[in-house]
Protein backbone atom coordinates (compact mmCIF):
# COMPACT_ATOMS: atom_id res chain seq x y z
CA UNK A 1 0.00 0.00 0.00
CA UNK A 2 1.21 3.51 -0.76
CA UNK A 3 -0.04 6.72 0.68
CA UNK A 4 0.53 10.00 -1.13
CA UNK A 5 0.29 13.08 1.02
CA UNK A 6 -1.60 16.14 -0.16
CA UNK A 7 0.13 19.30 -1.31
CA UNK A 8 1.44 21.86 1.17
CA UNK A 9 -1.75 23.91 0.90
CA UNK A 10 -3.95 21.11 2.23
CA UNK A 11 -3.84 19.48 5.68
CA UNK A 12 -1.64 16.43 5.99
CA UNK A 13 -3.49 13.78 7.96
CA UNK A 14 -1.05 11.01 8.68
CA UNK A 15 2.17 9.11 7.95
CA UNK A 16 2.01 5.50 6.83
CA UNK A 17 4.64 2.82 6.45
CA UNK A 18 4.94 1.51 2.90
CA UNK A 19 6.37 -1.57 1.26
CA UNK A 20 10.14 -2.00 1.14
CA UNK A 21 11.55 -0.97 -2.21
CA UNK A 22 13.84 -3.57 -3.82
CA UNK A 23 17.37 -2.25 -4.22
CA UNK A 24 18.88 1.16 -4.67
CA UNK A 25 19.59 1.59 -8.36
CA UNK A 26 16.59 2.85 -10.28
CA UNK A 27 14.78 3.93 -7.11
CA UNK A 28 15.36 7.61 -7.64
CA UNK A 29 12.84 8.33 -10.35
CA UNK A 30 11.48 11.82 -9.89
CA UNK A 31 8.03 12.61 -8.58
CA UNK A 32 5.55 14.76 -10.45
CA UNK A 33 6.78 13.82 -13.92
CA UNK A 34 10.10 15.70 -13.75
CA UNK A 35 13.15 14.03 -15.16
CA UNK A 36 15.91 13.04 -12.77
CA UNK A 37 18.44 12.20 -15.47
CA UNK A 38 22.09 13.20 -15.34
CA UNK A 39 21.41 16.05 -17.74
CA UNK A 40 18.94 17.66 -15.37
CA UNK A 41 18.92 21.44 -14.93
CA UNK A 42 18.37 23.47 -11.75
CA UNK A 43 14.85 22.76 -10.58
CA UNK A 44 15.35 19.00 -10.81
CA UNK A 45 14.89 16.79 -7.79
CA UNK A 46 17.89 15.81 -5.70
CA UNK A 47 18.60 12.16 -4.99
CA UNK A 48 20.18 11.70 -1.58
CA UNK A 49 21.45 8.55 0.17
CA UNK A 50 21.46 8.81 3.96
CA UNK A 51 23.10 6.40 6.39
CA UNK A 52 20.47 6.38 9.13
CA UNK A 53 16.77 5.54 8.78
CA UNK A 54 14.36 7.23 11.16
CA UNK A 55 14.62 5.51 14.53
CA UNK A 56 11.61 7.18 16.16
CA UNK A 57 9.08 7.72 13.36
CA UNK A 58 10.58 11.15 12.61
CA UNK A 59 9.97 12.46 16.10
CA UNK A 60 11.60 15.89 16.34
CA UNK A 61 12.65 15.23 19.94
CA UNK A 62 15.29 12.53 19.43
CA UNK A 63 17.95 11.42 16.97
CA UNK A 64 15.59 11.86 14.00
CA UNK A 65 15.63 15.63 14.53
CA UNK A 66 18.97 15.84 12.75
CA UNK A 67 17.61 13.91 9.76
CA UNK A 68 14.89 16.52 9.42
CA UNK A 69 17.24 19.49 9.68
CA UNK A 70 19.77 17.96 7.26
CA UNK A 71 17.05 17.55 4.66
CA UNK A 72 15.80 21.11 5.08
CA UNK A 73 12.45 20.20 6.63
CA UNK A 74 12.60 21.76 10.10
CA UNK A 75 13.95 24.96 11.60
CA UNK A 76 14.27 26.54 15.01
CA UNK A 77 14.17 30.11 16.15
CA UNK A 78 17.91 30.32 15.55
CA UNK A 79 20.69 28.51 13.68
CA UNK A 80 24.47 28.30 14.08
CA UNK A 81 27.07 29.92 11.88
CA UNK A 82 30.44 28.39 11.01
CA UNK A 83 31.94 29.65 14.27
CA UNK A 84 29.16 28.19 16.41
CA UNK A 85 27.47 31.52 17.14
CA UNK A 86 23.69 31.93 17.02
CA UNK A 87 22.33 33.41 13.81
CA UNK A 88 18.74 34.29 12.80
CA UNK A 89 16.31 31.64 11.56
CA UNK A 90 12.59 31.92 12.38
CA UNK A 91 13.59 34.68 14.77
CA UNK A 92 15.08 37.63 12.90
CA UNK A 93 16.52 39.16 16.08
CA UNK A 94 16.58 38.84 19.86
CA UNK A 95 17.41 40.84 22.95
CA UNK A 96 18.21 39.84 26.51
CA UNK A 97 15.57 41.41 28.74
CA UNK A 98 17.25 40.39 32.00
CA UNK A 99 19.48 37.58 33.24
CA UNK A 100 16.67 35.01 32.89
CA UNK A 101 14.51 36.31 30.02
CA UNK A 102 14.99 36.89 26.31
CA UNK A 103 12.64 38.34 23.69
CA UNK A 104 12.76 36.84 20.19
CA UNK A 105 11.28 38.87 17.35
CA UNK A 106 9.73 36.60 14.72
CA UNK A 107 10.04 37.04 10.98
CA UNK A 108 7.04 36.66 8.68
CA UNK A 109 6.82 32.98 7.76
CA UNK A 110 4.30 30.20 7.24
CA UNK A 111 4.16 26.54 8.15
CA UNK A 112 3.88 23.88 5.47
CA UNK A 113 0.14 23.62 6.14
CA UNK A 114 -0.24 27.27 5.13
CA UNK A 115 -0.85 28.67 8.62
CA UNK A 116 1.20 31.58 9.91
CA UNK A 117 4.14 31.32 12.28
CA UNK A 118 2.68 33.29 15.18
CA UNK A 119 3.95 34.02 18.69
CA UNK A 120 1.28 31.69 20.05
CA UNK A 121 2.33 28.83 17.77
CA UNK A 122 6.01 29.27 18.61
CA UNK A 123 5.38 29.46 22.34
CA UNK A 124 3.22 26.36 22.12
CA UNK A 125 5.88 24.40 20.23
CA UNK A 126 8.57 25.27 22.78
CA UNK A 127 6.24 24.41 25.66
CA UNK A 128 5.56 21.00 24.13
CA UNK A 129 9.30 20.36 23.84
CA UNK A 130 9.76 21.04 27.55
CA UNK A 131 7.15 18.37 28.30
CA UNK A 132 8.72 15.66 26.10
CA UNK A 133 10.05 12.47 27.72
CA UNK A 134 12.96 12.03 27.66
CA UNK A 135 13.76 15.70 27.60
CA UNK A 136 15.31 16.90 24.30
CA UNK A 137 19.07 17.12 24.63
CA UNK A 138 19.30 20.95 24.36
CA UNK A 139 17.01 21.24 27.40
CA UNK A 140 18.87 18.82 29.64
CA UNK A 141 19.13 20.49 33.04
CA UNK A 142 17.20 23.55 31.86
CA UNK A 143 13.79 24.74 33.05
CA UNK A 144 12.27 26.90 30.34
CA UNK A 145 8.95 28.58 29.65
CA UNK A 146 7.72 30.52 26.62
CA UNK A 147 4.82 32.92 26.07
CA UNK A 148 3.70 35.33 23.33
CA UNK A 149 5.02 38.86 23.69
CA UNK A 150 3.10 41.27 21.47
CA UNK A 151 2.20 40.70 17.82
CA UNK A 152 5.63 39.60 16.66
CA UNK A 153 7.55 38.33 19.67
CA UNK A 154 8.05 35.42 22.04
CA UNK A 155 9.47 35.80 25.53
CA UNK A 156 11.50 32.82 26.72
CA UNK A 157 12.29 32.63 30.43
CA UNK A 158 14.60 30.20 32.20
CA UNK A 159 14.64 29.29 35.87
CA UNK A 160 18.34 30.08 36.07
CA UNK A 161 20.38 32.53 33.99
CA UNK A 162 21.17 31.00 30.60
CA UNK A 163 23.68 33.08 28.63
CA UNK A 164 23.64 30.68 25.66
CA UNK A 165 19.87 30.43 25.20
CA UNK A 166 19.99 31.66 21.56
CA UNK A 167 22.49 28.88 20.79
CA UNK A 168 20.38 26.37 22.72
CA UNK A 169 17.29 27.19 20.66
CA UNK A 170 19.20 26.30 17.50
CA UNK A 171 19.13 22.62 18.50
CA UNK A 172 17.40 20.46 15.85
CA UNK A 173 15.16 18.90 18.51
CA UNK A 174 13.69 22.34 19.30
CA UNK A 175 12.27 22.81 15.81
CA UNK A 176 9.11 24.89 15.59
CA UNK A 177 6.07 23.02 14.21
CA UNK A 178 2.52 24.12 13.47
CA UNK A 179 -0.16 23.56 16.15
CA UNK A 180 -1.63 20.74 14.05
CA UNK A 181 1.54 18.71 14.61
CA UNK A 182 0.50 18.24 18.25
CA UNK A 183 -3.12 17.30 17.60
CA UNK A 184 -2.66 13.66 18.60
CA UNK A 185 -1.12 12.17 21.70
CA UNK A 186 2.50 11.16 21.55
CA UNK A 187 5.30 12.77 19.62
CA UNK A 188 4.35 15.43 17.06
CA UNK A 189 4.63 14.82 13.33
CA UNK A 190 6.75 17.16 11.18
CA UNK A 191 5.00 16.01 8.00
CA UNK A 192 3.25 19.05 6.55
CA UNK A 193 3.77 21.09 9.73
CA UNK A 194 7.36 22.37 9.58
CA UNK A 195 8.79 25.59 8.08
CA UNK A 196 11.89 24.65 6.03
CA UNK A 197 12.46 24.92 2.27
CA UNK A 198 11.35 21.30 1.78
CA UNK A 199 8.18 19.61 2.97
CA UNK A 200 8.04 15.96 4.04
CA UNK A 201 5.28 14.49 1.85
CA UNK A 202 5.76 10.74 1.87
CA UNK A 203 7.53 8.13 4.01
CA UNK A 204 8.15 4.51 3.01
CA UNK A 205 8.79 3.05 6.44
CA UNK A 206 12.52 3.09 7.12
CA UNK A 207 13.40 2.79 3.45
CA UNK A 208 12.81 6.17 1.85
CA UNK A 209 11.22 9.57 2.14
CA UNK A 210 9.95 12.06 -0.39
CA UNK A 211 10.17 15.80 0.07
CA UNK A 212 8.71 18.50 -2.15
CA UNK A 213 9.77 22.09 -2.43
CA UNK A 214 7.75 24.44 -0.24
CA UNK A 215 7.16 27.38 -2.55
CA UNK A 216 6.20 29.82 0.20
CA UNK A 217 9.41 29.38 2.19
CA UNK A 218 10.36 32.63 3.91
CA UNK A 219 13.94 32.43 2.66
CA UNK A 220 12.98 32.18 -1.00
CA UNK A 221 12.01 29.27 -3.19
CA UNK A 222 14.51 26.41 -3.20
CA UNK A 223 16.35 25.79 -6.46
CA UNK A 224 15.65 22.04 -6.37
CA UNK A 225 12.03 20.99 -6.82
CA UNK A 226 12.29 18.30 -4.18
CA UNK A 227 14.35 15.54 -2.61
CA UNK A 228 14.12 11.78 -3.02
CA UNK A 229 15.90 10.39 0.02
CA UNK A 230 16.84 6.78 0.58
CA UNK A 231 18.09 5.32 3.84
CA UNK A 232 20.94 3.03 2.81
CA UNK A 233 22.63 1.24 5.69
CA UNK A 234 25.50 -0.18 3.64
CA UNK A 235 28.29 2.39 3.25
CA UNK A 236 29.77 0.70 0.21
CA UNK A 237 26.38 0.81 -1.47
CA UNK A 238 26.15 4.55 -0.79
CA UNK A 239 29.58 5.14 -2.31
CA UNK A 240 28.77 2.97 -5.33
CA UNK A 241 25.51 4.80 -5.87
CA UNK A 242 27.15 8.21 -6.18
CA UNK A 243 29.97 6.78 -8.27
CA UNK A 244 27.55 5.26 -10.79
CA UNK A 245 25.28 8.33 -10.85
CA UNK A 246 22.32 6.68 -9.11
CA UNK A 247 22.40 9.37 -6.42
CA UNK A 248 23.53 12.98 -6.35
CA UNK A 249 24.66 13.09 -2.71
CA UNK A 250 25.80 10.24 -0.46
CA UNK A 251 26.61 10.99 3.16
CA UNK A 252 29.05 9.15 5.43
CA UNK A 253 31.15 7.52 2.71
CA UNK A 254 33.35 4.87 4.35
CA UNK A 255 37.00 5.85 4.51
CA UNK A 256 37.81 2.58 2.77
CA UNK A 257 35.72 3.78 -0.18
CA UNK A 258 36.94 7.38 -0.23
CA UNK A 259 39.88 6.65 -2.53
CA UNK A 260 37.56 5.03 -5.07
CA UNK A 261 35.76 8.34 -5.65
CA UNK A 262 37.10 10.80 -8.21
CA UNK A 263 38.63 13.93 -6.74
CA UNK A 264 35.76 16.08 -8.05
CA UNK A 265 33.24 13.75 -6.38
CA UNK A 266 34.86 13.38 -2.98
CA UNK A 267 34.22 16.09 -0.38
CA UNK A 268 35.92 16.16 3.01
CA UNK A 269 35.32 18.41 6.01
CA UNK A 270 36.33 18.54 9.64
CA UNK A 271 33.61 17.90 12.17
CA UNK A 272 33.16 18.08 15.91
CA UNK A 273 32.27 14.37 15.90
CA UNK A 274 34.05 12.04 18.29
CA UNK A 275 33.92 8.24 18.30
CA UNK A 276 33.97 7.00 21.89
CA UNK A 277 33.79 3.84 23.96
CA UNK A 278 31.04 4.20 26.60
CA UNK A 279 31.25 1.88 29.61
CA UNK A 280 28.09 0.93 31.50
CA UNK A 281 28.61 2.38 34.97
CA UNK A 282 25.22 1.32 36.35
CA UNK A 283 25.42 -2.47 36.10
CA UNK A 284 27.76 -5.24 35.02
CA UNK A 285 31.54 -5.42 35.27
CA UNK A 286 32.16 -1.76 34.43
CA UNK A 287 30.24 -0.66 37.49
CA UNK A 288 33.69 -1.19 39.04
CA UNK A 289 35.83 1.90 38.27
CA UNK A 290 38.98 -0.25 38.44
CA UNK A 291 37.80 -2.34 35.50
CA UNK A 292 36.86 0.83 33.64
CA UNK A 293 40.42 2.01 34.19
CA UNK A 294 41.68 -1.31 32.86
CA UNK A 295 39.61 -0.85 29.71
CA UNK A 296 40.88 2.70 29.24
CA UNK A 297 44.52 1.72 29.57
CA UNK A 298 44.01 -1.10 27.05
CA UNK A 299 42.97 1.27 24.25
CA UNK A 300 45.45 2.55 21.66
CA UNK A 301 43.55 5.32 19.86
CA UNK A 302 46.42 6.10 17.46
CA UNK A 303 46.04 2.64 15.95
CA UNK A 304 42.38 3.39 15.31
CA UNK A 305 42.91 6.83 13.75
CA UNK A 306 45.72 5.72 11.46
CA UNK A 307 44.47 2.22 10.74
CA UNK A 308 40.70 1.98 10.71
CA UNK A 309 40.11 5.61 9.70
CA UNK A 310 43.05 5.65 7.28
CA UNK A 311 44.08 9.13 8.37
CA UNK A 312 40.57 10.61 8.14
CA UNK A 313 40.56 11.05 11.93
CA UNK A 314 42.73 12.18 14.81
CA UNK A 315 43.50 10.09 17.93
CA UNK A 316 41.02 10.55 20.76
CA UNK A 317 42.06 13.41 23.02
CA UNK A 318 38.85 14.16 24.86
CA UNK A 319 35.15 14.76 24.41
CA UNK A 320 36.08 17.71 22.19
CA UNK A 321 38.45 17.22 19.27
CA UNK A 322 40.58 19.41 16.97
CA UNK A 323 37.56 20.86 15.13
CA UNK A 324 36.70 22.61 18.39
CA UNK A 325 39.62 24.93 17.84
CA UNK A 326 39.89 26.35 21.36
CA UNK A 327 39.70 23.05 23.23
CA UNK A 328 43.28 21.79 23.17
CA UNK A 329 44.79 24.92 24.69
CA UNK A 330 42.27 24.81 27.54
CA UNK A 331 42.29 21.04 28.19
CA UNK A 332 42.63 19.97 31.83
CA UNK A 333 44.31 16.69 32.76
CA UNK A 334 41.91 14.26 34.51
CA UNK A 335 42.76 13.43 38.11
CA UNK A 336 41.59 11.00 40.76
CA UNK A 337 41.26 8.05 38.41
CA UNK A 338 40.96 4.58 39.91
CA UNK A 339 43.89 2.22 39.67
CA UNK A 340 43.39 -0.38 36.95
CA UNK A 341 42.50 -3.90 38.09
CA UNK A 342 43.45 -7.14 36.34
CA UNK A 343 40.48 -8.22 34.17
CA UNK A 344 41.34 -11.94 34.63
CA UNK A 345 38.94 -13.06 31.91
CA UNK A 346 36.03 -10.79 32.92
CA UNK A 347 33.31 -11.29 30.26
CA UNK A 348 31.86 -8.13 28.67
CA UNK A 349 29.40 -7.44 25.87
CA UNK A 350 30.51 -4.75 23.41
CA UNK A 351 27.96 -3.30 20.97
CA UNK A 352 28.03 -0.89 18.04
CA UNK A 353 26.10 -0.15 14.86
CA UNK A 354 26.93 -0.49 11.18
CA UNK A 355 25.24 2.63 9.75
CA UNK A 356 28.65 4.25 10.08
CA UNK A 357 30.72 1.60 8.32
CA UNK A 358 33.94 2.29 10.25
CA UNK A 359 32.35 1.48 13.60
CA UNK A 360 32.21 -2.34 13.25
CA UNK A 361 35.90 -2.31 12.33
CA UNK A 362 36.63 0.04 15.24
CA UNK A 363 34.77 -2.38 17.49
CA UNK A 364 36.80 -5.35 16.23
CA UNK A 365 40.07 -3.53 16.98
CA UNK A 366 38.79 -2.47 20.42
CA UNK A 367 37.69 -6.06 21.04
CA UNK A 368 41.21 -7.25 20.25
CA UNK A 369 42.78 -4.61 22.49
CA UNK A 370 40.48 -5.46 25.40
CA UNK A 371 41.08 -9.18 24.98
CA UNK A 372 44.83 -8.59 24.95
CA UNK A 373 44.39 -6.81 28.30
CA UNK A 374 42.56 -9.84 29.74
CA UNK A 375 38.86 -9.26 29.07
CA UNK A 376 36.66 -11.81 27.36
CA UNK A 377 34.64 -9.81 24.79
CA UNK A 378 31.44 -10.72 22.93
CA UNK A 379 30.70 -8.30 20.08
CA UNK A 380 27.22 -7.34 18.84
CA UNK A 381 26.68 -5.26 15.68
CA UNK A 382 23.23 -4.07 14.64
CA UNK A 383 21.53 -1.35 12.66
CA UNK A 384 21.25 1.78 14.81
CA UNK A 385 17.47 1.97 15.05
CA UNK A 386 17.44 -1.57 16.52
CA UNK A 387 20.21 -0.79 18.97
CA UNK A 388 19.61 2.64 20.50
CA UNK A 389 16.92 1.74 23.03
CA UNK A 390 18.88 -1.28 24.32
CA UNK A 391 21.99 0.85 24.73
CA UNK A 392 20.15 3.54 26.67
CA UNK A 393 18.59 0.87 28.88
CA UNK A 394 22.00 -0.51 29.81
CA UNK A 395 21.70 -3.89 28.10
CA UNK A 396 25.36 -3.80 27.01
CA UNK A 397 28.51 -3.52 29.08
CA UNK A 398 30.21 -1.28 26.53
CA UNK A 399 29.03 0.68 23.53
CA UNK A 400 30.91 2.38 20.70
CA UNK A 401 29.18 5.36 19.16
CA UNK A 402 29.97 8.47 17.14
CA UNK A 403 28.67 11.72 18.59
CA UNK A 404 28.91 15.32 17.42
CA UNK A 405 29.94 17.17 20.56
CA UNK A 406 28.34 20.46 19.46
CA UNK A 407 25.30 19.08 17.66
CA UNK A 408 22.60 19.70 20.22
CA UNK A 409 23.26 23.31 21.20
CA UNK A 410 26.53 24.52 19.72
CA UNK A 411 27.39 25.22 23.34
CA UNK A 412 30.20 23.01 24.69
CA UNK A 413 28.27 22.41 27.91
CA UNK A 414 25.26 20.97 26.08
CA UNK A 415 26.78 17.59 25.24
CA UNK A 416 28.07 17.25 28.79
CA UNK A 417 24.61 17.76 30.28
CA UNK A 418 22.86 15.53 27.75
CA UNK A 419 25.35 12.65 27.75
CA UNK A 420 26.98 12.46 31.18
CA UNK A 421 24.66 13.77 33.90
CA UNK A 422 22.10 11.85 35.93
CA UNK A 423 19.21 13.43 34.00
CA UNK A 424 20.89 13.34 30.59
CA UNK A 425 18.68 12.07 27.78
CA UNK A 426 21.51 10.40 25.81
CA UNK A 427 23.60 8.99 28.65
CA UNK A 428 25.04 5.86 27.02
CA UNK A 429 27.38 5.23 29.95
CA UNK A 430 24.45 5.56 32.40
CA UNK A 431 26.74 7.76 34.44
CA UNK A 432 25.27 9.34 37.57
CA UNK A 433 28.07 10.93 39.57
CA UNK A 434 27.50 13.90 41.91
CA UNK A 435 30.93 15.34 41.10
CA UNK A 436 30.14 15.28 37.39
CA UNK A 437 26.73 16.86 37.90
CA UNK A 438 28.24 19.63 40.00
CA UNK A 439 30.98 20.33 37.44
CA UNK A 440 28.51 20.44 34.56
CA UNK A 441 26.13 22.66 36.54
CA UNK A 442 29.00 25.04 37.29
CA UNK A 443 29.91 25.17 33.61
CA UNK A 444 26.29 25.83 32.71
CA UNK A 445 26.21 28.84 35.01
CA UNK A 446 29.34 30.37 33.50
CA UNK A 447 28.77 33.57 31.54
CA UNK A 448 30.99 34.87 28.81
CA UNK A 449 32.57 32.81 26.04
CA UNK A 450 36.02 32.30 27.60
CA UNK A 451 34.69 31.53 31.07
CA UNK A 452 32.24 28.99 29.67
CA UNK A 453 34.92 27.26 27.63
CA UNK A 454 37.20 27.03 30.68
CA UNK A 455 34.41 25.58 32.80
CA UNK A 456 33.47 23.08 30.07
CA UNK A 457 37.04 21.79 29.90
CA UNK A 458 37.16 21.48 33.69
CA UNK A 459 33.94 19.43 33.55
CA UNK A 460 35.37 17.32 30.73
CA UNK A 461 38.29 16.44 33.00
CA UNK A 462 35.92 15.31 35.77
CA UNK A 463 33.97 13.15 33.32
CA UNK A 464 37.09 11.57 31.85
CA UNK A 465 38.31 10.97 35.40
CA UNK A 466 35.42 8.52 35.94
CA UNK A 467 36.58 6.44 32.94
CA UNK A 468 32.93 6.15 31.92
CA UNK A 469 33.89 7.24 28.41
CA UNK A 470 37.10 6.61 26.45
CA UNK A 471 37.53 8.92 23.42
CA UNK A 472 38.74 6.85 20.48
CA UNK A 473 38.96 9.14 17.45
CA UNK A 474 37.89 12.57 16.21
CA UNK A 475 36.40 12.11 12.76
CA UNK A 476 36.36 13.99 9.51
CA UNK A 477 33.39 13.44 7.24
CA UNK A 478 33.63 12.21 3.66
CA UNK A 479 30.71 12.78 1.30
CA UNK A 480 30.16 11.68 -2.25
CA UNK A 481 28.73 14.54 -4.31
CA UNK A 482 28.06 14.50 -8.04
CA UNK A 483 30.15 17.08 -9.94
CA UNK A 484 26.85 18.40 -11.31
CA UNK A 485 25.62 19.35 -7.84
CA UNK A 486 26.16 22.77 -6.33
CA UNK A 487 25.42 24.17 -2.89
CA UNK A 488 25.85 21.13 -0.65
CA UNK A 489 26.25 22.34 2.94
CA UNK A 490 29.40 20.92 4.58
CA UNK A 491 28.50 21.64 8.17
CA UNK A 492 31.01 20.80 10.95
CA UNK A 493 28.03 20.43 13.31
CA UNK A 494 26.31 18.04 10.85
CA UNK A 495 22.96 19.79 11.20
CA UNK A 496 22.57 20.76 7.56
CA UNK A 497 23.23 19.09 4.23
CA UNK A 498 20.67 20.35 1.71
CA UNK A 499 19.43 23.93 1.61
CA UNK A 500 17.59 26.35 -0.67
CA UNK A 501 20.67 26.81 -2.84
CA UNK A 502 21.45 23.10 -3.33
CA UNK A 503 20.80 22.13 -6.95
CA UNK A 504 21.90 20.14 -9.95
Amino acid sequence: MQVRYPSSKRPLRFLAALVLLPGLAGCFSSQGGESASDGAQPGSRLRVALAFPPAENFSPYGADATLLSRLGVTEGLTALDANGAATPALARSWTRVNDRAWRFTLREATFHDGTEVTPSAVAGALTRATQAKPVPAPLAGVTLSARPDGDDGVRVTTADPDPVLPMRLAGPSLAILAPRAYAKRGNPTPAGTATGPFELTRVDGGTSATLDRYDDYWGGRAQASGIDARFVEDGTARANAVRTGDVDIAEAVPVAQAATLDADTRREAGTTRTTSLHLNTRSGPFEDPRLRAAARTAIDSSALANGVFEGYADPGAGIYGPAVTWAESKRVKPSGRAKAARPDGTPVTLATYDNRPELPEVAQVVQQQLEKAGFEVRLQVREYSRLESDALEGKFDAFIGARNSLLDTGDPVGVLAGDYTCDGGYNLALLCDPKVDRAVAKADRADGTGERQDAAMAAEAVILGTDAVVPLAHQRIVLGVSPKVRGVLLDPYERTLVGPGTRR
